[in-house]
């Protein structure tokens, strides 16, 4: 085997989106401010920053007014500022808008904006590069490093040219290793690594389990007639009578349109598709009347942390830290996580800056967890902790009532006592024969489609000669047990179409097609028996969003 080169630095970075970047700007602006030499490199698994990035978007721009003061005038991509805030309850054909005055204050998207994730996560990057940060797109971590006392070394990136079966090509290239004082994964949502890491230092062992909603999305160019800037739309209620989740519409710059749909992934029966309720829910008049006579142009999916404050792990381990999405910091009901996951990512970094700065290296970031916890990414948090369970408990009217009703106590200051636990995702579905099954239309083309045509437009590759990245722990469960017990649930709540069952020898099958795979995470969190698990593709592989 080849030897793997080693590069050092101070701080090695997981993940280039808004909360890493935000990382290591706050890093090289501390360094600069003290006048000291700071090493801070970021990896990226996408083609390029963006590429993966993937979000509604409305932002809230707070984390970003401390971290870039002046960013109105740097180009940021925050342009467009919310100026319509409407919320629909729908029936089968009719809507119902929700008097904004029924909202909680900080439920109503004032001073906020909408705009592509993506092309944030561009301009931070340039932010950082101009500070100094080296940022290397299309280098998937694959594996971290450990000092022999356990310790987090950092992490080495996939080898590059490893055929399907194993074998290593002709343009076989070995990963590098790159060793810090401190590592930060902020890998999104369900990251594989942090995935190792939370089972390897018990992150858990004091909090509840993480639970996941998987958000549906399109991006449309819509007519000028129809295309109002600053107008934000969010529903719930028809289609979901299985699930509770709902819909988004942000009408942002450049004539365009992102529209979305969210289920919550602790649905029990496994008939349900989000893929195909994303579609129905295009066909409510009140939403066809927002996008007829206009063009698909791109499609994505991702799952979303909604575990709130009760579900978030240990932030530090020896060496290292979780931030952004890798820990999990989604305000729920304000369907916001990038002001959260931005701060949680300044906080990390003032603490091992504070670290470094004393000589220290491969510890507990105490600071980082003290910090978090008393910032206003808590408070925020606590505010609405019983919001998501309380609709997953009670269901979308009782649920939604009680959750209104605490978050306006906690408003006025009267917060209640009590927190509301989660059950895991993959522990909730129903065995096939004690549900019924969903038929759903067939796509008509032009307002709906198929899974295939949406994946096309993702612009998802992977180089097919590489191992498969969706593993099975025993390949004998999809049939045993998932197919004969739940359906093969995995064909419909994966919305690439990657898994599915085939005839063979007169026996079902389950195929996987990894090169379909859009990233999402789904599969590693619905599956019941927790079988699939989800590993990193060779780097640059997976979608590429274009403006997502």
């Amino acid at each position: 085997m080849s030897e793997r080169e080693a590069m050092h630095y101070d701080v090695v970075i997981v993940g280039g989106g808004p909360a890493g970047l935000s990382a290591a700007i706050r890093l090289k602006q501390l360094a600069a401010k003290s006048g000291r030499e700071l090493g801070v490199c970021v990896l990226e698994k996408g083609s390029e920053i963006g590429a993966h990035i993937l979000s509604g978007a409305v932002v809230d721009p707070k984390a970003l007014d401390e971290l870039i003061p002046d960013w109105k005038d740097k180009g940021s991509p925050l342009t467009v500022p919310v100026t319509q805030n409407l919320h629909w309850l729908l029936t089968r054909k009719r809507k119902m808008a929700l008097p904004e005055l029924l909202m909680p204050p900080f439920m109503r998207n004032k001073d906020t904006y909408s705009v592509s994730l993506g092309n944030f996560s561009r301009w931070l990057a340039g932010q950082a590069e101009a500070l100094g940060v080296e940022i290397f797109p299309g280098f998937a971590a694959a594996e971290v490093l450990f000092h022999e006392d356990g310790s987090v070394k950092g992490v080495a990136t996939g080898d590059m040219g490893v055929a399907r079966d194993g074998t290593h090509r002709a343009d076989h290239q070995p990963g590098i290793e790159l060793h810090a004082r401190y590592t930060f994964f902020a890998e999104g949502v369900r990251g594989h690594l942090t995935k190792e890491l939370t089972r390897i230092f018990d992150l858990r062992k004091d909090s509840g389990p993480q639970v996941f909603g998987l958000g549906v999305k399109e991006l449309w160019d819509v007519p000028a007639d129809k295309h109002k800037p600053g107008r934000v739309i969010h529903t719930q209620g028809w289609p979901l009578e299985d699930a509770w989740g709902g819909g988004f519409l942000y009408h942002q710059d450049n004539g365009q349109v992102a529209l979305g749909f969210v289920v919550a992934l602790d649905y029990e029966n496994p008939y349900l598709s989000p893929f195909e309720e994303m579609q129905r829910w295009k066909m409510h008049p009140a939403i066809r009347a927002e996008i007829e006579g206009g063009r698909r142009v791109s499609y994505g999916a991702r799952a979303i942390n909604e575990g709130g404050y009760q579900a978030i792990p240990q932030l530090v381990f020896p060496g290292g830290a979780l931030i952004g999405c890798s820990a999990g910091f989604v305000n729920v009901p304000r369907i916001k996580g990038t002001h959260t996951a931005m701060k949680s990512a300044m906080l990390a970094a003032e603490a091992a800056f504070e670290a470094i700065s004393n000589d220290r290296s491969g510890d507990l970031l105490d600071a980082y967890s003290a910090a978090l916890h008393s910032s206003w990414v808590a408070e925020e948090l606590k505010l609405v902790r019983n919001a998501q369970p309380a609709v997953s408990h009670w269901g979308g009217i009782a649920g939604s009532l009680y959750a209104g009703i605490d978050m306006w106590l906690g408003h006025l200051g009267l917060k209640l006592p009590w927190t509301l636990r989660h059950k895991a995702d993959h522990k909730t579905l129903r065995r096939k024969d004690h549900v019924r099954p969903i038929v759903y239309p067939k796509p008509d083309g032009v307002l709906t489609f198929d899974r295939l045509s949406s994946v096309f437009l993702s612009n998802t590759n992977h180089e097919e000669d590489q191992p498969v990245h969706l593993t099975l722990k025993d390949a004998a469960i999809p049939v045993e047990v998932n197919l004969a017990e739940y359906a093969g649930p995995e064909q419909r709540y994966c919305p690439a179409g990657v898994y599915e069952y085939v005839e063979e020898g007169g026996r079902p099958r389950l195929q996987i097609n990894a090169q379909n795979c859009v990233h999402c995470k789904t599969c590693d969190i619905k599956d019941p028996t927790q079988n699939i698990n989800w590993v990193v593709p060779e780097g640059g592989g997976g979608p590429n969003y274009p403006n997502m």
